[in-house]
């Protein structure tokens, strides 16, 4: 977090106006303090709004987050791990910087390789072999 902007690497630092965060109840056990106090967070980034992120990143983001995507272009995580905003707030902000780290890294396009003369004189060989084998083996004569 730099000036309010969160660093996500090099190229890519988001606004804080792109980022909006509630405090919620967070739900399960914890005692009566659970009852009377807003522990979780619920981040909700505008990632189609957000001018740092390329067509393509935001693309792949839209897939890696899945329904945590809205209609909208909006990526929404609650975190409630732990008892206190601040290391919730520190959650949420770090499983976002995550996945949009995931997304930033291009998929590696494949190579298309042949298959080496060696490798098919083996299987051509193999195959040979199968089947003298299975030339050997014939039916059984009852009167034998």
């Amino acid at each position: 977090m730099i000036g309010g902007a969160l660093q996500v690497n090099d190229s890519i630092t988001l606004d804080p106006d792109d980022i909006e965060e509630s405090f919620i109840r967070a739900p399960g056990a914890g005692g009566q303090n659970v009852n009377k106090t807003a522990s979780a967070v619920q981040l909700r980034f505008k990632a189609r709004q957000c001018r740092a992120l390329r067509n393509d990143v935001f693309l792949r983001l839209k897939d890696l987050a899945g329904r945590r995507m809205t209609r909208d272009g909006d990526i929404v995580i609650t975190a409630n791990t732990f008892r206190t905003q601040e290391r919730n707030r520190r959650d949420a902000r770090d499983r976002l910087v995550a996945l949009i780290q995931q997304a930033a890294v291009p998929p590696r396009t494949r190579v298309a390789t042949k298959v080496s003369k060696g490798a098919k004189q083996r299987r051509m060989e193999n195959k040979r072999r199968a089947g003298a084998r299975k030339q050997t083996r014939g039916r059984v004569n009852p009167n034998d």
